[in-house]
């Protein structure tokens, strides 16, 4: 059994099919969670963003920024 890290529902997982890192969903709240702990299976949340790119990668290590507008079109300095 685990639980959601964010509603609490309990759900059978299987500690031979996961591993530390491995990403599930919630059945009952849909929140991505995240292996954390083996024994007993622990489970966090996903923070929003997280992908499997770094921002070195997305940015290609070169410096690149992304640029902010004010909504009127103007840069922020």
């Amino acid at each position: 059994m685990a639980a959601c890290a964010d509603c609490d529902a309990e759900f059978d997982v299987d500690e031979f099919d996961v591993d530390r890192g491995d990403e599930l969903s919630c059945p009952e709240c849909g929140a991505n969670l995240e292996v954390v702990g083996l024994a007993p299976i622990t489970l966090d949340l996903v923070a929003e963003g997280d992908d499997d790119a770094s921002a070195s990668e997305v940015g290609g290590g070169n410096g690149a920024y992304e640029r902010q507008f004010d909504g009127e079109g103007d840069e922020f300095d």
